[in-house]
């Protein structure tokens, strides 16, 4: 390499080139910085030589940081910093503005720091806007509608261009978060894309007709599954609320979801029957509201669901016009007395006993305190009497709120009731009662109850009830709730859940931990601890109608007197439930087993995990092997069933959570346009553990309770993450565990259905002509044994079966309104499967295959094979699929 003086200028930008070019292929990068350095200094044009430079490296960018151009491009920038100098103004203005277009030109398929650097260095944003905009069309005239759109953002130029030219080809490549970052802080735009969205929600939306707009853009069938209007919906709300764009320009999603709500109101109501008539028709009002349409819906729900009685009395209450009743409405209103056209709800306020009855009381947990001992909070006066028995020092007070279901129309929920329960009396305050919500010495008293170190409040789950908190009283987000003294029941019942203790003692089976039962949640707790479950009936109540109903009042009271119960129990005998002596610390984390076992973590590994996070990731020797990734399990985790195990994951980590699902575990993912703040949402909320990789770990580790945060190493196979997290958390799949999950939903419900049945259904919906395979399925089935049923497949004891009554015959769908998805049944597979499982949540249709040998086999190391059935008789069931 020549040494040329210093003083020498006029170095051609190419000899340059070619010299960065050889120590590039050399590696010698500590050289290539030298050269570059004293190379810039050697141009007569620098700005021009660099242009200059940049064309002619070879390779692309296209989100790459290791490239000779990036390098070249970062030495500049460094080299400029000694060289101020040098600048646009010291060339020509027709020099200049040439220079800047060449540059532009630079910024197809780059890396984003290197469009920086090129801004930056030709002051870029200081061209005419229309040179600007003309490049950008000339980004999306060759597909490169990402990089149009970083280029159009880092200019500042959205106001220049079409918010739709802009956003579709970006949505359509499954990019809406890119769409969300070039309209963010741009009010109006915002609002358009937002309505854009809406606008594909309408039922009438074809998708394709938005893709002939861009022909040349080739579509996966992941973006293209996307558009479905559920899906659309979801964003639509998610964008609304991040916007803050009101509702009213959204009538598309606001109108499917309203929809979504009333179908899911009428199963819990007719099918699962677990919805009082007075809750139902509350909640049908708010959801159906002054839509005609939705009225209709609901009439002809009624019509399917249950009788024209009641279709007709509904008709009578909305006025649905004549021409739009389904049939033989409209002749049984004529046929309805009058005392029966008005819907009539029984179990007033007034009526209802405060007591209920002798079977009711036999079935679920009942407080032990009379109706005189609760106590409505609505005045000042009744506050301050609650305010002197509540924050007493070292009182005891379980806390539990609730709001007006919403069904997911309105984001923010308020809460309606707060209810603190002390040994011997409740006290219910009414937060409907504006005045006295806002009044400010409500507000104290909220402050003063959560901040008190000297009581103890209980409560379970509490994360809900603080953001419901949030969103009522703004106060708390300019002036932050302090919490202190308080214990989340939640983090105790998830350490008995993992406790391995053995309770023998004389309880009923059904309260035994670990048992199979319909329970969930609190409910499950106050079973497991005191013996009978909470009655859920009047959960989904509404809570903003007063005066409240006895069967709500008894229900809120008991909610927050449980927790007293269920502490006492666990207080006095912690032991026999395999918690410490001091139940605080679990909630706290600090337990001194698990802190000392933190702090030998921080002393082997150098690393500091914050509280309520954990972290697996690939052992770096056989003697960390089983700290860090969980290949041995710990002591203190007992075995467990896959469905016991319930996990979000990041959408970093979909291929994990496919196997995870695939072997039994409840598994929800996120999808790739969710925000990764939407796991921690999901966890708390579900009681859920987060496994995440990367960035997000740091975020993510610190809104959840103690270890209920995982991270990966992304750079692991799906297939070994999958290991390892059954490994951490001691978790033993059997070969029954296997696909008893629906691999596209998580619902672990299935409707069984015989191939004779099947080929009708195909019949009837055209996917299936009169074949030969036709004929020899039908031979077959006329060979079999009316009365023999093929068997269910292995997985049969971990699923839960509907029966085939709950399919429609005409529709073909599920109670739910989902459709069976028959048009991804072979024809040609009937002659070989006898029976097929349909998904009631999302209608996917599965069959035996080779696929559970597949599986069987690559997880073999970690199933766990029972006395009955050994790996080779496993191996050998399923080769014969």
């Amino acid at each position: 390499m020549s040494h040329t003086t210093p003083e020498t200028v006029g170095l051609d930008p190419a000899v340059l080139r070619d010299e960065l070019f050889e120590l590039w292929n050399r590696k010698d990068l500590q050289t290539l910085r030298w050269a570059a350095l004293h190379g810039f200094s050697k141009l007569s044009e620098p700005l021009e030589g660099l242009v200059t430079i940049l064309e002619g490296c070879p390779g692309k960018q296209k989100g790459r940081s290791h490239t000779l151009g990036h390098h070249i491009l970062n030495e500049f920038q460094s080299w400029m910093t000694e060289h101020p100098q040098v600048t646009l103004s010291s060339l020509s203005e027709q020099q200049a503005v040439t220079v800047q277009r060449r540059a532009l030109s630079l910024l197809a398929d780059t890396h984003p720091s290197f469009v920086d650097g090129l801004i930056n260095i030709y002051r870029l944003n200081t061209l005419d806007p229309a040179i600007l905009r003309l490049n950008v069309v000339s980004l999306q005239a060759l597909n490169c509608y990402k990089e149009a759109a970083v280029l159009s953002i880092k200019l500042q130029l959205q106001k220049e261009l079409n918010m739709e030219e802009m956003c579709i080809p970006l949505i359509l490549q499954n990019k809406l978060p890119m769409a969300e970052s070039y309209v963010m802080g741009h009010n109006h735009l915002e609002q358009q894309l937002v309505t854009l969205l809406d606008s594909w929600c309408h039922p009438n939306f074809i998708v394709e007709d938005i893709c002939k707009q861009f022909p040349r853009l080739s579509l996966s069938k992941q973006s293209m599954s996307q558009f479905q209007a559920k899906m659309l919906t979801k964003q639509v709300f998610r964008l609304m609320e991040k916007f803050n764009i009101d509702q009213g320009l959204c009538p598309n999603a606001l109108h499917k979801r309203r929809l979504d709500s009333l179908r899911f109101l009428m199963y819990k109501r007719f099918m699962e029957k677990s919805m009082t008539e007075e809750n139902w028709s509350d909640h049908v009002e708010y959801v159906v509201a002054d839509d005609l349409e939705l009225q209709i819906h609901l009439v002809e729900m009624l019509v399917k669901y249950s009788d024209f009685q009641k279709a007709s009395q509904w008709s009578l209450r909305y006025n649905i016009p004549r021409n739009r009743l389904p049939y033989g409405v409209w002749e049984t209103q004529q046929s309805l007395p009058p005392d029966l056209q008005q819907i009539r709800l029984s179990g007033s306020a007034q009526t209802e006993d405060w007591k209920p009855s002798q079977s009711h009381c036999q079935r679920f947990y009942q407080v032990p305190i009379t109706k005189d001992k609760v106590h409505f909070v609505d005045t000042l006066e009744a506050l301050q009497r609650c305010r002197n028995i509540v924050l007493k020092e070292g009182a005891i007070v379980g806390v539990d709120m609730e709001w007006q279901p919403t069904f997911g129309c309105i984001s923010i929920q308020k809460v309606a009731l707060i209810q603190l329960a002390v040994f011997d009396e409740v006290f219910l305050l009414d937060i409907c009662e504006n005045r006295f919500c806002q009044h400010p010495d409500t507000i104290s008293f909220i402050r003063s109850l959560f901040s008190g170190k000297n009581v103890l409040k209980l409560g379970y789950g509490m994360s809900g009830d603080l953001k419901c908190l949030l969103a009522t009283w703004h106060q708390f987000l300019e002036e932050p709730l302090k919490m202190d003294g308080v214990l989340d029941l939640l983090n105790i019942h998830q350490k008995i859940q993992r406790s391995k203790v053995k309770r023998t003692q004389n309880r009923p089976k059904g309260v035994l931990v670990g048992e199979d039962s319909a329970e969930k949640g609190l409910s499950l707790l106050v079973q497991q601890v005191l013996g009978r479950p909470l009655d859920k009936t009047e959960q989904m109540s509404n809570w903003e109608k007063r005066p409240l109903r006895i069967s709500q009042i008894r229900y809120a009271v008991a909610d927050a007197y449980c927790l007293l119960d269920v502490y006492s129990v666990l207080s006095s005998n912690p032991a026999y439930f395999g918690l410490p002596a001091d139940l605080r610390s679990i909630s706290s984390g600090q337990s001194e087993k698990s802190g000392d076992k933190k702090h030998k973590e921080k002393q082997t590994h150098g690393r500091e995990e914050c509280q309520g996070a954990q972290r697996v990731s690939p052992p770096r020797s056989d003697t960390e092997k089983g700290l860090l990734c969980g290949e041995k399990p710990s002591e203190e985790t007992p075995p467990l069933a896959p469905q016991q195990l319930r996990v979000v994951c990041d959408n970093m980590l979909q291929g994990l959570g496919r196997y995870l699902r695939c072997l039994g575990v409840d598994v929800v993912m996120l999808e790739n346009t969710d925000d990764h703040r939407l796991a921690a949402k999901l966890a708390q909320a579900e009681g859920r553990v987060i496994l995440t990789c990367g960035q997000p770990f740091q975020s993510l580790r610190s809104q959840v309770g103690e270890g209920r945060c995982l991270s990966l190493d992304c750079s692991e196979k799906a297939k070994d993450q999958a290991v390892r997290v059954l490994r951490h958390f001691n978790v033993q799949p059997t070969p029954s565990d296997i696909f008893s999950r629906c691999q596209a939903c998580n619902s672990d419900q299935y409707v069984a259905v015989p191939r004779k049945d099947m080929t009708k259904m195909l019949k009837q919906k055209g996917f299936l002509q009169d074949q030969d395979s036709t004929d020899h399925t039908q031979q077959q089935d006329e060979e079999m044994t009316p009365s023999v049923t093929p068997d269910l497949p292995r997985y049969s004891l971990q699923c839960q079966w509907a029966p085939f009554s709950d399919l429609d015959p005409d529709t073909l769908t599920f109670p739910g309104g989902v459709a069976m998805q028959l048009h991804t049944v072979p024809p040609a597979l009937l002659p070989r499967i006898p029976l097929f499982y349909v998904c009631t949540r999302c209608g996917k249709v599965f069959w035996e295959g080779s696929h559970f040998g597949r599986v069987l086999s690559m997880f073999q190391e970690v199933l766990h094979i029972t006395d009955s059935e050994s790996a080779a008789a496993a191996v050998t069931a399923a080769q014969q699929n």
